[in-house]
């Protein structure tokens, strides 16, 4: 019977808990010992944390972009 695929991140994990998280799922990924479906549920959580990540961290660009322009227009 196959693995039900993995649950996507929360959205109200914070950059801080899904980067630790994707940490953990490198780590047991790199340790090997899991068989082909728990190393493909694994790489499939890695990727849907490091896309949250991502988000964050484009979530935070932007507001200093938008820090950034207020600032040199006087705002």
């Amino acid at each position: 019977m196959p693995e039900r695929p993995p649950e996507p991140p929360r959205d109200d994990l914070s950059y801080e808990q899904a980067r630790a998280e994707l940490r953990d799922v490198v780590a047991k990924l790199e340790s090997g010992g899991q068989n082909l479906e728990e190393s493909l549920a694994l790489w499939e959580r890695g990727e849907a944390l490091a896309d949250l990540c991502q988000r964050w961290l484009d979530g935070a660009a932007a507001r200093l972009d938008e820090a950034i322009a207020a600032h040199d227009t006087g705002e």
